[in-house]
């Protein structure tokens, strides 16, 4: 099926006041197309060696940025500490350089599929410390000037990588993850934060710990980029649309989402997805990754519904909410 597009007199440059991000899904709609949508951001996770056969997330997101030309492109996420941070630092360069300087890179530390490590001979238990080690080493390299370091896991005499990312210090680093290590690492390491299977009440509440977290580092969050990731479903019948995500997800994750979907997802009508969609803007989320959740059906129709009776009200709710406080 063919998705429509009715609403591509909207360019997303003029309706900034949130970002919209998503996540291909399948062959259709292609890259090409889906930059016709009003949104700001295109995303691809990955893994090395999953069990559901995932692509890889830096060839994911070389795709992307090959084929797409206006919006930025990102990873959601990048397994960091499977990786040697000189060869992300390399390749991520070269990326921003090849997009125009539309890069963003999001981070994670994994765990939950252990074959992973050992197929890339990197212990579990090290991933996070080899995160915030690999995030303070990727932004040195990025400078272009030689780098010395001497680290606990990636020492190094006198590298260097260039020529330098086009964007100035380097893309964004979204740190992803759920947990309160994850929040810290955004709040003291990285540029923004994004969890994911999250209620909007547990958004809130991890910015509020992130906000505390770098009050107490003594940084400011200045510029810094609120994500959320939501999985998405929008359906003339709500139950199904329900049903169909509470699938997906448990193909994903190997577990039972049915009873828990109406809290980690946005799923049912178009005035349900909308409301959940709200909910997140009024705890904190300014740049939406929408990823569709359909299970077996094809996802065609689902997006056109999202972009037709979601996306734009959505935009007017967060414009109207911002003109509200810009004149308390």
């Amino acid at each position: 099926m063919r998705v429509s597009f009715p609403y591509l007199r909207y360019p997303s440059s003029t309706l900034n006041s949130i970002h919209i991000g998503f996540v291909p899904i399948g062959a259709r709609p292609s890259v090409r197309e889906l930059e016709g949508l009003p949104i700001d951001s295109l995303w691809t996770g990955g893994h090395v060696a999953a069990p559901n056969g995932s692509p890889e997330a830096m060839i994911g997101l070389a795709r992307l940025a090959a084929l797409s030309s206006r919006v930025q492109v990102g990873t959601m996420v990048l397994l960091l500490p499977l990786y040697p941070p000189a060869i992300v630092a390399k390749q991520i360069a070269d990326l921003d350089r090849a997009s125009g300087g539309r890069i963003v890179l999001g981070v994670g530390v994994g765990g939950e599929y252990p074959e992973e490590f050992r197929a890339c001979q990197v212990p579990i238990g090290e991933r996070g410390p080899r995160t915030d080690e690999a995030i303070t080493l990727i932004r040195r390299l990025w400078s272009g000037a030689p780098v010395t370091h001497d680290g606990r896991f990636y020492p190094m005499d006198s590298v260097r990588i260039h020529p330098a990312p086009i964007q100035a210090g380097g893309p964004p680093i979204v740190v992803a993850g759920r947990e309160p290590p994850a929040m810290r690492r955004a709040a003291t390491l990285g540029d923004g934060w994004c969890p994911y299977l999250y209620s909007p009440e547990r958004y809130a509440r991890s910015a509020t710990s992130i906000r505390e977290f770098a009050a107490n580092h003594g940084r400011a969050l200045d510029g810094f980029g609120w994500y959320v990731w939501v999985f998405c479903n929008v359906g003339t019948d709500g139950r199904l649309a329900r049903e169909q995500a509470a699938r997906s997800l448990g193909g994903n994750y190997a577990q039972d989402f049915r009873a828990m979907i109406e809290r980690v997802a946005a799923a049912g009508t178009a005035d349900e997805v909308l409301e959940r969609l709200c909910a997140f803007y009024d705890a904190g989320a300014r740049h939406f990754i929408l990823c569709p959740a359909t299970g077996d059906a094809e996802p065609g129709s689902m997006i056109d519904r999202l972009f037709t009776d979601v996306v734009p009200r959505l935009r007017a709710y967060a414009s109207v909410t911002q003109a509200a406080h810009r004149d308390t």
